[in-house]
C-alpha cells in the first residue's frame, strides 16, 4: 500500500517538472520570437575623388602612372600633344614682332631722307614767297604812281599771299617730320605691343596645360582615354582618390534616426576588415527626396517615411579601409550597439 502511494507521488512530481520544462521552453521561444531583431543599417565607405582634365584639346602622348599607383601632389601625370596650340603661339609671336616694329617706327619718327626732303620743300616755298613779295612791292609802287591798273596790283597781292601760305604749309610739314609721330600714335603702337604680349602669355598658359599634374596626394583610381586618343577641353583624363579624406555614407529611414544626429559618435564595424569595430562622427544629414520615401501599405496606423542620407567620418584613420567597402551599424530601439 505504501509502495503504491509513493509511486503515485513520484509520478505527480515528474509530471510537475515536465510542465515546468514545457512552460520554460514556451516562454523562451516566445521571448526570441516576440523580441524584434536588431536593425541593420548598411553604409558604404566613400573617398574624395579629384578629376584630372586639361583646358585645351589634344591627344594623349603618354602617361607616367597607371591605375593603382600612388602619386604625390605636384607629380606629373599626363603629357598631351597640342600642335594647334603651338601654331597659335607662333602666330602670336609674329604679331608681337610686327607690333614692336610699328612701335619703334612711331618712336623714331621720319627717316632722315624724308626729313631732308621736307626741309628742302620748305626752303623752296620760302624762296617763292620772297620773289612774290618783291614783285608785289614793285607793282604796289607802280600802282601808287598810276602806272599799272588795280587789277595788276590785286593779282600780284594774291600771288604773294598764296606763296606765303605755301611756305607756311611747307614749314608745318617739316615740323611734323622733325617731331615724328603724334603722342597718340605712339601710345597706340605701344598698346598693340602689350596686346600681342598678352596673347603670347595666354597661349603659353595653354601650353602649360599640355602637362597635367596631381593637385593632391592619392591613388590613381581610373584612367579613361588610351595613349593616342583625342580628348576635348575639360574632358576627364583620370581620377585621383584621396585616401586620407574618407567618410561613410548611410541611407537611414527616418523612423531609425533616433540617436543619430550631427555631432553624435556612433559605433559600426567593417566586414571586409574582419568585423573591425570603428567609431564614426556624424557631420552631415539630408533627406534624399520623395523618390526615396518608404510608402505605407496598410491604412491602420502606418505612415510614409523618408530616407535620409547620413555621412560620418572615422574618428581616426582606418588602415586598409577602401572606397566602396561596406560599413554596418546595428541599432536596437533608440540605441546603436
Amino acid at each position: 500500500m505504501d509502495g503504491k502511494k509513493e509511486y503515485t507521488v513520484n509520478n505527480m512530481l515528474l509530471a510537475f517538472i515536465a510542465v515546468l520544462v514545457v512552460v520554460g521552453l514556451v516562454a523562451l521561444a516566445g521571448f526570441f520570437l516576440l523580441t524584434p531583431p536588431d536593425d541593420i543599417i548598411m553604409g558604404q565607405a566613400e573617398a574624395t575623388q579629384v578629376r584630372i582634365s586639361g583646358k585645351v584639346p589634344g591627344r594623349i602622348a603618354s602617361y607616367r602612372f597607371g591605375e593603382g599607383d600612388n602619386v604625390k601632389k605636384g607629380d606629373t601625370l599626363v603629357f598631351l600633344s597640342t600642335p594647334d596650340v603651338s601654331a597659335k603661339l607662333q602666330q602670336a609671336e609674329a604679331l608681337r614682332t610686327a607690333a614692336e616694329a610699328q612701335s619703334r617706327k612711331a618712336r623714331k619718327g621720319a627717316r632722315s631722307g624724308e626729313l631732308t626732303g621736307a626741309y628742302e620743300l620748305w626752303q623752296k616755298a620760302l624762296a617763292g614767297r620772297d620773289i612774290a613779295k618783291k614783285s608785289f612791292d614793285r607793282i604796289q609802287n607802280l600802282y601808287a604812281n598810276g602806272v599799272v591798273s588795280a587789277q595788276k596790283r590785286d593779282e600780284a597781292e594774291a600771288n604773294y599771299k598764296a606763296m606765303e601760305a605755301t611756305a607756311n604749309a611747307a614749314r608745318a610739314q617739316y615740323d611734323m617730320a622733325k617731331e615724328g609721330a603724334r603722342g597718340e600714335d605712339r601710345e597706340a603702337a605701344a598698346a598693340l605691343v602689350d596686346q600681342a604680349s598678352g596673347a603670347i602669355a595666354e597661349v603659353e598658359s595653354y601650353m602649360q596645360e599640355a602637362v597635367l599634374t596631381s593637385p593632391v596626394d592619392g591613388e590613381v583610381s581610373e584612367r579613361f582615354p588610351q595613349v593616342g586618343e583625342l580628348v576635348g577641353s575639360g574632358a576627364p583624363v583620370m581620377h585621383i582618390t584621396d585616401l586620407d579624406d574618407m567618410w561613410v555614407a548611410f541611407s537611414i529611414r527616418e523612423d531609425l534616426l533616433a540617436g543619430v544626429e550631427k555631432g553624435a559618435v556612433v559605433n559600426a564595424f567593417i566586414p571586409a576588415l574582419g568585423n573591425k569595430q570603428v567609431k564614426l562622427t556624424v557631420y552631415y544629414m539630408k533627406d534624399m527626396g520623395t523618390y526615396a520615401a518608404w510608402k505605407a501599405t496598410k491604412m491602420t496606423g502606418q505612415f510614409d517615411v523618408k530616407t535620409f542620407e547620413v555621412r560620418a567620418r572615422p574618428s581616426e584613420r582606418i588602415p586598409g579601409l577602401r572606397s566602396g567597402m561596406s560599413v554596418v551599424m546595428k541599432k536596437k530601439g533608440n540605441s546603436i550597439l
